[in-house]
This record gives C-alpha cells, sequence and structure tokens, in this order.
C-alpha cells in the first residue's frame, strides 16, 4: 500500500497572558478566553472566513452548557462556520492531545489544517448542588400534578440538601491530591526542597529575559490589561522561595512543596495552527517545526506508582521508535506541574535500577544538558490552566526551532489520572 503520509508543519500559535485565579479574567470564562486566542489566530494568519478541517479545543473544568467549547468558541472566532469543532480533556495534556488529533488527521490526508488548544479557568468553576437535592429536583419534574409536585419537594427535606458542592482536587482513586502524590514522588526520589526552590527560581529568571529579549510579542496577545503573566515574579530570591511554608504536608515537617514551587491556580488559553506543507504555501505561510512524533503512557498511581513519573515511560518508547537517545535533543520542555515531578523525572531517567526494572532497557536513558531544559521557562513562571498548557509550549517549542534554524526538541506533560503526554518537534 503506497505511503501517503503528509508531514505535519507547526505554523505558529498564540495565548493570552496566564493569570491566577479570580484575578484579570474572573468573569471571563473558558469560551470568552477561547474566543479570544482563537481570533488572534484568525487575525495573526489571515484566517477570516477560512474552513479549516477541525478545531480541536479542550477545559478540564467547563459548565455542562460547554459541552462543545470549540465549536462554539469558533463560530465566533472569523473563521469559517463551516469549521467543525470538537472538545476534548485529558487534564494538563489537554492541548498536546490536541496538536496530536490535528496532527493525525493532518499526516493522514484526512484533513489540510486545524487548531488545537484549549483554556481553562478556576474562577468560574462549575457548582453543582448536592445529590439529594438533584434526586429531589429530578422527582419533582417527574410528578403529574401540582399538589404531587409540592409534596416531592418538600417530603424529608433538609436544609443541609442546599450546601453545594465544588469540584475537587483530589484523585478520585485515592482521595489524594496531585501535591500529596507528588510529595510522596519527592521523598521516594530523594528531591529536596533546596533544589525544588532553585528549578522554580530559575523559570521566573528565565521567562523574565525572554519577556524582555522579545521572544513572546507575537505569542503571547494582550488581555484584559495584561501584558505578560501574572504569576511571574523576576524579582523573587533563594531566601523569599525558603521562607515559604509547605502547601501540602502542612503536620509531618518533611513537606518540601511550597507555593512557590509549585504551579498556582491559573486562568488563561493557548492555541495553536498545524497544516500540511501544501497547505501553507498556498497561503504563503511559513513552517516553524514539524510534528515528528507523539506517545501518551499511563502508570499504576493506584499501587504505587508516582501519579505524575507516566512521561518517564512514554519518552523512551518514542525514542526507541526512532533510534533516538534522551540526549539527541536541542530542547526539552517539560512542563514543571511542581518542580519535585520534573526533577524526579529526571533522576528517574538517570536511574540504571528504574530504567531497567520500569521500562525494561539494559541502561538508563542518562542525564540531559540543564541549559537546554525550559530555555524561557516554564509553569511554574507562566501559570498553568490546565488544558491551556500543552499549546503554550508546542508554540514556544515550534518557535525556538525556528529560530535556531535546525534542531529537534522534546515536550514531556504530566498529568492528573497517572498519565503522561509526550511529542517531538523537529526542524
Amino acid at each position: 500500500m503506497e505511503n501517503t503520509q503528509q508531514r505535519v508543519g507547526v505554523i505558529g500559535g498564540v495565548r493570552i497572558p496566564f493569570c491566577r485565579n479570580n484575578t484579570a479574567y474572573a468573569d471571563v470564562g473558558n469560551f470568552g478566553m477561547s474566543v479570544k486566542v482563537l481570533g488572534a489566530l484568525v487575525e495573526r494568519f489571515g484566517l477570516h472566513g477560512v474552513e479549516l478541517g477541525e478545531v480541536a479545543m479542550g477545559a478540564v473544568i467547563k459548565h455542562s452548557s460547554e459541552w462543545n467549547l470549540a465549536r462554539e468558541a469558533l463560530l465566533s472566532s472569523g473563521l469559517a462556520p463551516t469549521t467543525p469543532g470538537i472538545t476534548t480533556a485529558r487534564a494538563c495534556g489537554t492541548s498536546l492531545d490536541n496538536a496530536i488529533i490535528i496532527a493525525n488527521k493532518i499526516a493522514a490526508g484526512q484533513i489540510e489544517a486545524g487548531i488545537a488548544g484549549g483554556s481553562d479557568t478556576t474562577s468560574d468553576v462549575p457548582i453543582v448542588y448536592s445529590q439529594r437535592l438533584r434526586k429531589r429536583l429530578l422527582a419533582v419534574n417527574r410528578a403529574k400534578t401540582p399538589m404531587e409536585k409540592l409534596k416531592t419537594a418538600v417530603r424529608g427535606f433538609a436544609f443541609s440538601e442546599l450546601k453545594p458542592s465544588f469540584p475537587g482536587v483530589a484523585e478520585p482513586r485515592t482521595g489524594m491530591s496531585m501535591g500529596d502524590h507528588c510529595e510522596k514522588m519527592a521523598r521516594e526520589w530523594h528531591v529536596g526542597r533546596e533544589d525544588q526552590d532553585r528549578l522554580a527560581l530559575e523559570s521566573h529568571r528565565k521567562l523574565a529575559a525572554a519577556y524582555d529579549g522579545g521572544f513572546f510579542e507575537d505569542l503571547v496577545v494582550p488581555f484584559r490589561g495584561l501584558k505578560r503573566d501574572g504569576f511571574l515574579r523576576p524579582d523573587t530570591t533563594m531566601e523569599k522561595l525558603a521562607g515559604l511554608k509547605p502547601a501540602f504536608d502542612k503536620t509531618s515537617g518533611l513537606g518540601t512543596l511550597t507555593a512557590g514551587n509549585s504551579t498556582g491556580l491559573s486562568d488563561g488559553a493557548a492555541a495553536v495552527l498545524l497544516a500540511n506543507e501544501a497547505w501553507a504555501a498556498k497561503r504563503g505561510l511559513k513552517i516553524q517545526a514539524y510534528v515528528r512524533d507523539a506517545e501518551v503512557a499511563a502508570v499504576d498511581f493506584v499501587h504505587g506508582e508516582g501519579l505524575l513519573m507516566a512521561p518517564t515511560v512514554a519518552v523512551p518508547r518514542m525514542l526507541a521508535r526512532h533510534g533516538l537517545t534522551l540526549q539527541d535533543f536541542d530542547f526539552y520542555e517539560i512542563h514543571e506541574a511542581f518542580a519535585a515531578q520534573v526533577l524526579c523525572t529526571l533522576r528517574a531517567w538517570e536511574s540504571a535500577d528504574y530504567c531497567k526494572n520500569r521500562l525494561g532497557r539494559d541502561a538508563p536513558l542518562g542525564s540531559i544538558d540543564p541549559a537546554k531544559l525550559n530555555v524561557h521557562g516554564s509553569s511554574l513562571a507562566v501559570g498553568h490552566p490546565f488544558a491551556a498548557t500543552g499549546a503554550r509550549i508546542v508554540a514556544t517549542l515550534a518557535k525556538l526551532l525556528e529560530q535556531k534554524g535546525s534542531g529537534r526538541g522534546l515536550i514531556s506533560i504530566c498529568t492528573a489520572g497517572g498519565m503522561g503526554v509526550t511529542a517531538i518537534l523537529e526542524r
């Protein structure tokens, strides 16, 4: 059978500044943020009235009315209304997953071009009724007569039923938060507080330098009075970070994760345009980088594996398909959900025992050059609106490769639920 696979190019991406929840975007919501980034992408690449093959957007925390956020947002973006839209969610990996969805469709020849992205807000969260009250209201709706409805409404009613339920941050299978799980990982891999704080400090310094150097001028669109990310602290120091109290393990005296070396609750959105070479050439658009491959993995965190360690499994699988080593990259974009997670990942790849017993390798993957890691900062300084992070990273890495002129970049994103989403871009 003839191989007709198309090369998939990253044309470019945009995002709004990410900010702390309940600040600049508190009243915007996922729809408003999604419309903003899609509209900005349309403006940047002249896509007014253009029909794309697919727009894949996502949100982790969203209202039931936003069941197809992607379709609704694209209808307000300036794209042709005949463009389809699909809405997805895989926690922190959502918009990298969407880039994979679009890339696979382009590679298979099903579409020529599409947009991948995501948004998330922890300011505008869905608040639901208690289970007892929901059942009561459904029963009232089923009742036939006004009297039956009244009796059903008041029979056995307790005011405690009115207590609302907010979205939880704990893993349903363990009852532990992501931070609690990451504390366990940090102890298992002997990752100390000072190393975590140092990585966080470097993230802020590198992001500030990138802004000052103009790197984000075409990647970040000002919105609601913000021109830079609201989490960025260029003046932070090791002393300031060391003064913060543990954020998760507050009682044992052993906690190392703090508000400074963990990502905060964030609002934001990002999107990236992908296309095959013919479509890009026809529209006079340059390709910044190409999507080489992607891999998703999961770990059994319920029975002892580290919740955020799945990228350590996904990356070597992907490397093996292409005969690559961990050192064969010019840039490494490892999502900083927590500084400890990044450091645990690096130590796992350096561990002969882990690589042999968990990954089935004869030798460790080895270490990476720290100068190539998150060179313009990452989530600790930028912020982490869950579904937006992947598109942010794809756009950043594609531009880095374009500026370099050639090379290869690795993306690694851990997610809730014990999963990891990874990809390779190259130029």
